[in-house]
């Protein structure tokens, strides 16, 4: 059997409902952003929170025959959660399947350091976020408030069934 991927998720020092978003990086270096989407060797991913961000899983991909496209679903559904991912190229079937999960594209150029995109993102959201950084709070906001709702219900029916 040959391994397509190593994965390591790294258990947060908080709440996952205290992110206000995560965001990925295609990064080979795991330093700098230094991979085109489709064809990423590796991705961070790492969760933006009140004080700061947190590296949160590192994703390493193995060299396969398959072709980008055909790699595609694994790498959007590995970055179901996040908000974005910073790649140097993104084609054009790629960028509507990351739409179609909500997760935007943002093209940098290579060697970008991914700290430095981080503390961006972070004095962003300590001012007045635009675009697709308040589209993408606004998501998160709505998940954690219907996570929250369906709890409660949850709870509600707990109590009213018969013990």
């Amino acid at each position: 059997m040959k391994i397509s991927e190593r994965k390591l998720t790294v258990e947060p020092s908080r709440n996952w409902e205290e992110f206000y978003l995560k965001v990925a990086f295609a990064t080979q270096s795991r330093q700098k952003v230094d991979q085109h989407f489709g064809s990423a060797r590796g991705m961070l991913i790492y969760g933006l929170h009140q004080e700061g961000w947190n590296l949160l899983e590192a994703i390493e991909y193995t060299e396969s025959s398959t072709t980008t496209h055909d790699k595609l679903p694994k790498h959007i559904s590995d970055l179901e959660e996040c908000a974005a991912v910073y790649c140097n190229a993104c084609g054009a079937a790629a960028i509507r399947q990351l739409l179609d999960n909500h997760i935007h594209p943002v093209k940098v150029l290579a060697g970008t350091d991914i700290h430095d995109l981080l503390s961006g993102l972070k004095q962003e959201l300590d001012g007045d976020p635009k675009g697709w950084l308040a589209r993408a709070i606004k998501q998160n906001q709505l998940l954690v408030a219907q996570a929250s709702s369906s709890e409660a219900q949850r709870y509600e029916q707990l109590m009213d069934e018969e013990w």
